[in-house]
């Protein structure tokens, strides 16, 4: 089977994947776009948004379409490294035995991930980008797919520790999740209160998914697109002579070149979905604010003068 044929093949998997999460999931199109586009070119994601936008619900429907197993952390302040790597016991033969912590997954969902100290948060660091662990002197791969989906509450601040720069960046979307319409919110209202639940069929295996991977990374894409989302990210940084003055203004910290890989990665997996066979320019401004969102750092006047990061990003186009 040729790339093209197995590339069509996916694509139309895909768009019976997003039928079978609206049953479950109502609205949130983009959110969920963006989290398979996530998927598919092999990163993780942020979710930003308030309490009780079904975004838990909505991981665990996207896991149960894909075939993944899938484990939820709830993320505390007294959450220990242990509690998400696993930790080694003494058994009944006096002997040390691995107990693998929920790490050990195809998707994680680390809940409110904000919420716990930076000695557990760097716990995930290696395990994002490695895929895999270090554990008492032994390493242990993950299996793939290996996917983390975290969840941050915007408004409570108080109690929480925020995440550091280094693991921002491991991080290919940071997604804004918004309140429903007020259809959307009426549908809601009729799907879950009522006796009846929605079964999800499932439509991708660990394999497809692997191998839509890598059709992804074989995609083309022309050297003018690539200059493109590369002089994008360098406009972020206020040091260089391409940034723009709103940048110069009220950015402290530019993205750096990992962002430049996650837009053409992005973009051809946008692209795919779409029926194109190589991203174009658009492609990259489509999925820019996702990646750029959490990689650009605000200085105090852009506060004061309540500048946006993504007025900033759209201001880069």
């Amino acid at each position: 089977m040729s790339d093209v044929t197995s590339l069509k093949l996916q694509i139309k998997k895909y768009q019976a994947l997003k039928k079978e999460i609206s049953k479950v999931i109502v609205g949130q199109d983009k959110v969920i776009e963006q989290i398979l586009i996530s998927i598919f070119s092999g990163g993780h994601s942020l979710l930003v948004g308030v309490p009780g936008l079904a975004k838990t619900l909505m991981v665990n429907t996207i896991a149960k379409a894909l075939g993944l197993d899938f484990k939820r952390i709830q993320f505390t302040p007294d959450l220990m490294p242990s509690d998400i790597l696993g930790s080694e016991i003494l058994d009944h033969d006096r002997k040390f035995k691995f107990i693998k912590g929920p790490i050990f997954s195809n998707i994680l969902l680390a809940d409110e991930i904000n919420r716990t100290p930076p000695k557990t948060q760097a716990a995930l660091l290696e395990a994002m980008q490695e895929r895999s662990v270090t554990i008492a002197g032994h390493h242990y791969d993950l299996e793939a797919p290996y996917f983390v989906l975290a969840t941050q509450n915007p408004i409570e601040q108080e109690g929480t520790y925020p995440l550091p720069e280094a693991q921002l960046d491991r991080f290919m979307f940071s997604i804004n999740l918004t309140y429903p319409t007020f259809e959307e919110e009426v549908q809601v209202v009729k799907l879950t209160t009522t006796a009846s639940q929605s079964e999800v069929d499932v439509v991708f295996s660990a394999e497809d998914i692997l191998e839509f991977q890598s059709l992804i990374r074989k995609t083309p894409v022309a050297d003018n697109v690539i200059d493109y989302a590369v002089k994008i990210v360098g406009k972020t940084r206020p040091d260089s002579v391409n940034a723009t003055p709103l940048v110069k203004q009220y950015v402290d910290w530019g993205a750096g070149p990992r962002a430049s890989q996650n837009l053409i990665l992005a973009a051809k997996t946008f692209a795919v979905i779409n029926n194109k066979l190589s991203p174009d320019i658009e492609d990259v401004q489509s999925v820019a604010k996702g990646i750029l969102r959490h990689r650009i750092i605000k200085n105090y006047k852009a506060e004061s003068d309540g500048i946006s990061i993504d007025s900033i990003i759209e201001n880069l186009f």
